[in-house]
């Protein structure tokens, strides 16, 4: 485990293994966590019941671990979009639609966990409640840096702050997610995208 510090209390060490916690991930984003069986995370994981809990000490201390790894692989994706080249507008018009087709394709179901940890658990676990806060406050500081560039060069409104814009997009984007979970008209959701940018 790394000892990589933060000032988060009750954040967990980092696990190595990034196969095992990937596999992990998989399960929780399927079953979510009260769903999810020790059988379930010794078939997904490979690991016997004995080493898994010699690894990670209960179910709870590896859902942690599978929330870090996947705030750690959606962050550097989104981040990679807001800090492209080009209009600040079509960055979060793709972070939008990069949402949308992660949310669809579910490839790796990290974007997924770090979602629905916040609706299944996020009022119920400190230790969770606490990684989710530092992972939108990571997410919020980065919009918050496109909209006062927006701002300061004039492609965004100023008669709100870029506070103000950065948590209304958050708003949105998250409320996509959730929407993009029960309707699978793709139409319907590029028509919020457009709404969302329109607002800007």
């Amino acid at each position: 485990m790394s000892d990589e510090k933060s000032n988060y209390p009750g954040r967990p060490r980092q696990f190595e293994d990034k196969e095992i916690i990937d596999a992990a991930v998989a399960v929780f984003s399927t079953n979510g966590y009260a769903g999810t069986s020790a059988q379930n995370l010794c078939d997904s994981t490979g690991l016997g019941r004995g080493s898994l809990y010699n690894a990670f000490g209960s179910k709870q201390a590896l859902y942690e671990q599978a929330l870090l790894r996947s705030h750690e692989q959606t962050m550097a994706a989104q981040l990679s979009i807001l800090t492209q080249s080009g209009l600040l507008k079509d960055r979060l018009r793709s972070l939008l639609l990069w949402g949308i087709a992660e949310d669809l394709s579910q490839s790796e179901k990290h974007e997924a966990m770090v979602l629905f940890s916040a609706l299944e658990m996020g009022d119920k676990d400190p230790v969770v409640a606490s990684l989710n806060l530092e992972y939108r406050q990571r997410l919020e500081k980065s919009l918050i840096a496109v909209f006062i560039e927006g701002q300061a060069n004039g492609e965004f409104s100023s008669k709100a702050s870029a506070l103000e814009m950065a948590r209304s997009f958050l708003a949105g984007y998250y409320g996509l997610r959730v929407l993009n979970k029960n309707i699978s008209d793709k139409s319907f959701l590029e028509d919020v995208v457009n709404g969302l940018l329109a607002n800007l």
